[in-house]
């Protein structure tokens, strides 16, 4: 397979990501060749610096960039020569197979939905993001920021998504769907989160054990956590800052090294007809790395494709 890298995206691009792809290519079998997007004359430049052959790589020119502050579908069409725009030309055409990039989430996503196009039968399509379990594993917390007004029907699909990516990318058999809520009853929360509930109590589509409460977040009580946007990226904010605390203060213990963002890399949007990987826009050289050998791994898992035959039979069709 061919992997391609926006080198220029990230905060620390395109040094970091130039690292990471050459520490990526070491670990990446013979029969997948990553695909360095970016300007050519820089890439060529960096390889030669560090002492590494142009041939372990397919390199493809594209001097512009996306920044993190401009409108993301304006600047698609406005910058067809940035290394983004370049990067989904090449997976729409099946160039490559999977796209990875820490630049701007929002053209990303965009870019995606406009390129590779939404699955049929996706409301929405949506990033997940990685929660440590205590006693070992990870849970799926969805959506973490693509939906921040997400309604109860695109929640309902925040479940059948999320539990696809535990079975399928963690190899959790039969992956439990919780709904995050202030409370365990049935009838706590907003409005929406209760119609939420309504649609996910009795559904056919995926393990729904109920509401998950925040002191829950990091038990083994459930595999997949539902929630909207605006809640999902708080959450996910808010472990982020307690972790970089603890580091701060001098705190070891190997469960909280978990949190690491470096840990996982990057993460799907899931609903779109490709691999996509949006990584942290902070991304050192092994976030990088991790988020290619995630690109790898969500696309051997052939999640488009599952998800898209999956929902041909998904009850929420018949709502």
């Amino acid at each position: 397979m061919k992997i391609g890298l926006d080198v220029l995206g990230g905060d620390f691009a395109p040094r970091s990501a130039m690292l990471g792809a050459i520490m990526a290519q070491k670990d990446l079998p013979d029969s997948d060749q990553l695909v360095l997007i970016g300007g050519k004359e820089k890439i060529l430049s960096f390889l030669k610096e560090e002492n590494v052959s142009p041939d372990k790589f397919e390199i493809v020119d594209a001097p512009d960039m996306i920044e993190m502050d401009e409108q993301p579908t304006k600047a698609l069409l406005n910058k067809p020569d940035s290394s983004i725009s370049v990067g989904f030309k090449l997976l729409k055409h099946k160039e490559i197979h999977a796209f990875a990039s820490a630049g701007s989430s929002g053209a990303m996503m965009v870019g995606s939905i406009y390129s590779v196009n939404t699955i049929q039968g996706i409301i929405r399509p949506s990033t997940p993001a990685y929660i440590p379990k205590e006693n070992g594993g990870s849970s799926v917390l969805i959506d973490v920021g693509t939906n921040p007004d997400a309604k109860p029907d695109v929640m309902y699909q925040f479940g059948i998504l999320g539990s696809l990516f535990a079975k399928h990318v963690f190899h959790i058999k039969k992956p439990r769907v919780g709904l995050l809520n202030i409370g365990a009853e049935e009838k706590k929360g907003s409005l929406t989160t209760q119609s939420a509930f309504q649609l996910m109590k009795d559904s056919k589509d995926f393990h729904f054990v109920g509401n998950v409460e925040g002191r829950e977040l990091f038990r083994d009580n459930v595999d997949v956590i539902v929630c909207d946007g605006f809640v999902g990226n708080i959450v996910l904010k808010q472990v982020e800052a307690m972790y970089r605390v603890l580091v701060k203060r001098g705190i070891k213990d190997s469960y909280l090294d978990r949190f690491n963002y470096e840990t996982y890399g990057g993460t799907p949007i899931l609903g779109v007809n490709s691999t996509v990987i949006v990584g942290h826009g902070i991304s050192n050289a092994n976030a990088i790395r991790k988020m290619i050998l995630m690109a790898k791994e969500v696309h051997d898992a052939k999640l488009s494709m599952k998800i898209r035959h999956a929902l041909e039979h998904f009850s929420l069709n018949n709502i």
